[in-house]
């Protein structure tokens, strides 16, 4: 079952613990992740010494904030004895939630009105954008419509040079006058983004004082306060995007800390944002973009927590919902980039490195003008969702397949709780599918399993290959509740041999969520040849940067001891147009050693595109200086189980006919309940194993071991070896190996 379908009029909420529901005692610290998604409410419920306990509900839209209330409710209900919502609100310690409200509003349109305030001459940046067709040889191919219409684009007389310099005053009467039309516009929002502003940013502080007097309820976003940065237009894009934003967030947020209120909840909220970290609500209300993909963000967290199980610190980590694929790369912490888009709308703020296509569980399969067959990027979606659902679906898709495979119990999906329509399926693969290509169902469905896998793969390949990964160094913790049906293939496909299936497979994103720290990032423009460099002045911005970092910290609570900074340096050779942005030991600045600095560019130079002109001589030069200040938050410490004995016998619940790709065939394999699987219990490939909100396939190719935390671990046949190796593997050079 997908993380992400709707099952139909199933009866939701769905619980599983793997394991019998757990103790409803007050006491202990009680940590809650709640992921918000567009079709379910994540839960994942975790306090000292106890496995975690999932909750799943359905989601809703209209004010994502009563799910997550209706949800705790359930949840209290459902413990032993239950528990009133009060009693149970006010025995949680803190709820670390992740929303899709900003991402949500831009992907459909429906964010704020916005204005914009801009230099004389360049409001039209918005939509000339760098002037670089995205598909070049397209010539049909629009430019996306931009969040803000030339009427509210106000270009604005005053202008700051390059060196922060001021060449023309502002025109702070031409600002009022912009700012009495939007008033009778509508306009909730305003944006403000003046040329070189991040060398000098009074004039954009002098308009925002202005606009604070004039449309004191407007949202308000500052570029020198969002992306203090060099390169106009990934600012004022980046800008915009948060103005556009950021009163829808705010209006929810509003709602969401009022419903917990009145529910008796006294405890720490933090959101999640882009880069993996954690924020109070106060600082997303301020910055509300750095929200906008962090949808998926607790995944590589989770990730690493189950790999760290086996001595690990660099996985895998993909999440297949019911309509997109995410994976992402993590070595030692989950990589992040500084830019990225959001419906081609460019945003340029520290995000984790998650790639992300349209393949799952309702992608739809179809045939292309060739007659080849092709999975997704279309999907059912919720509504009407895949064919076997019998809500009125009649296209095939993903779940249709597996289902034909024999990887879905009609009777079990959801846990039981929905009965899944074989028959429908079949007509749907049948009549769009098999048919035209003249294959029987079952030879259609399994085409449409290996392609979706195959797409799948090439989404890993993104983001390992690509980032000069060899994913064969890497364990794959595959996410989401169909995931795990088809990891296997996916690991055959890149000659994975190890994956790590967790418990928790199907709410992986809120689990990761718990494993969160609370992050600040800022960025300040330092242009500088490394071997002229000015090291007092820039030992003097980082202080100040870390600075604030560190006030901001103390007044979320957060003690000294467990505060620590982060530097990263923008870089690239001289003439070249992009940097890459290498971590930078403080003890480094102090040293003023620029030859170590330039080793770890060269070293992360030659990683990503295979050269470095390190023996040419070419001189490096900093862009930009990146700072991370990061509050340490308790992470909630999981009772490991002791091996026991290897025989799964208890936990088989019968047999069923699958396909097995290895063999292209179909076998009859043993089928285990999950929630009964103990720590030592070994599976020998082909096998399944059933959840009740998720599906595990072991392959012909794989077997399988249960270890402490419940994980099912999957292997390559004949390399048990790979559960005993505990030291760090090296994928990869990485630059902070340049520094020693």
């Amino acid at each position: 079952m997908t993380s992400r379908e709707t099952p139909g009029r199933a009866q939701m909420p769905l619980t599983a613990a793997g394991g019998p529901r757990r103790s409803g005692r007050i006491g202990g610290s009680l940590k809650i992740g709640i992921d918000v998604g567009g079709t379910f409410t994540d839960f994942v419920v975790a306090r000292e010494g106890e496995p975690p306990f999932i909750h799943k509900t359905l989601s809703t839209p209209a004010d994502p904030s009563i799910a997550v209330v209706e949800g705790l409710a359930q949840i209290a209900a459902a413990m032993q004895p239950p528990l009133t919502l009060q009693d149970f609100a006010r025995s949680i310690t803190s709820i670390v939630h992740g929303t899709t409200v900003t991402t949500n509003a831009t992907l459909t349109g429906t964010g704020a009105v916005c204005a914009l305030l801009t230099t004389e001459g360049v409001r039209d940046a918005l939509e000339m954008r760098r002037g670089v067709r995205e598909e070049q040889y397209n010539n049909r191919y629009a430019n996306v419509r931009p969040l803000v219409p030339r009427a509210r684009r106000a270009g604005i007389r005053g202008r700051i040079g390059r060196d922060g310099q001021e060449i023309e005053a502002l025109d702070a009467d031409a600002v009022r006058a912009a700012l009495s039309q939007w008033c009778a516009d509508g306009v909730q929002a305003v944006a403000i983004c003046f040329m070189n502003s991040f060398a000098n940013p009074a004039h954009e502080r002098a308009a925002a004082e202005i606009v604070r007097r004039e449309m004191p309820r407007a949202y308000l976003s500052v570029s020198t306060e969002v992306l203090p940065s060099i390169r106009f237009y990934e600012r004022i894009s980046t800008t915009v995007l948060n103005a556009y934003v950021g009163p829808k967030l705010g209006h929810y947020l509003d709602q969401l800390v009022e419903r917990l209120a009145g529910a008796g909840f006294n405890g720490l909220l933090l959101i999640m944002q882009s880069n993996g970290g954690v924020i109070s609500p106060q600082a997303a209300r301020d910055k509300a973009a750095l929200t906008l993909l962090s949808g998926p963000a607790g995944g590589p967290g989770a990730g690493l927590f189950y790999a760290g199980a086996h001595g690990r610190d660099c996985c895998i980590t993909t999440d297949m919902g019911g309509t997109s694929f995410e994976a992402s790369v993590a070595f030692g912490a989950p990589l992040v980039k500084n830019d990225g888009e959001i419906a081609r709308h460019k945003i340029a703020l520290p995000m984790l490195d998650i790639h992300t296509i349209g393949a799952g569980g309702g992608s739809i399969g179809w045939l292309d003008e060739g007659g080849l067959l092709r999975m997704g990027p279309q999907s059912a979606g919720a509504d009407p969702g895949p064919a076997c659902y019998g809500r009125g679906g009649r296209l095939p898709t993903t779940t249709d397949a597996n289902l034909v495979l024999g990887y879905l119990d009609p009777a079990f999906f959801a846990g039981g709780r929905m009965a899944l329509d074989m028959q429908a399926a079949r007509r749907a693969i049948g009549q769009h599918i098999a048919e035209p290509m003249g294959l029987s169902i079952e030879q259609a469905a399994a085409g449409m399993y290996r392609v979706a896998c195959n797409n799948m793969a090439q989404g890993v390949r993104e983001v390992t290959i690509k980032r000069g990964f060899d994913p064969r160094e890497f364990p794959l913790i595959p996410g989401g509740g169909a995931g795990p049906i088809h990891a296997c293939l996916i690991c055959n496909e890149l000659a994975i041999p190890l994956q790590i299936v967790p418990r928790e497979a199907s709410v992986l994103c809120a689990f990761g969520m718990l494993m969160c720290e609370l992050r600040h990032d800022f960025v300040r423009t330092f242009v500088a040849r490394l071997e002229r460099l000015d090291w007092a002045r820039l030992a003097l911005l980082v202080e100040a940067m870390a600075s604030e970092g560190t006030k901001l910290l103390g007044e979320e609570g957060i003690p000294p001891a467990r505060r620590r900074i982060e530097l990263r340096l923008d870089c690239r050779y001289i003439k070249q147009y992009h940097e890459i942005s290498v971590p930078v030991p403080l003890a480094l600045i102090e040293r003023r050693d620029a030859g170590a600095i330039a080793r770890a560019f060269h070293a992360e130079h030659q990683r990503l595109y295979g050269y470095a002109l390190e023996a040419e001589g070419s001189p490096v030069e900093i862009i930009n200086v990146r700072l991370q200040a990061i509050g340490a938050t308790d992470r909630p410490a999981y009772r490991s189980e002791a091996a026991g004995d290897a025989d799964p016998s208890a936990a088989l619940k019968g047999r069923r006919s699958v396909y097995i790709p290895e063999r292209d065939a179909f076998a009859t394999v043993p089928v285990y309940d999950g929630h009964r699987l103990r720590c030592g219990h070994r599976l020998t490939g082909p096998a399944l194993v059933e959840q009740q909100t998720t599906a595990i396939f072991v392959s012909d190719a794989f077997d399988c071991v249960v270890d402490a935390l419940g994980s099912f671990v999957l292997y390559a046949k004949g390399r048990e070896e790979l559960l005993h190796e505990g030291a760090r593997r090296q994928p990869a050079l990485q630059p902070e190996e340049a520094l020693e």
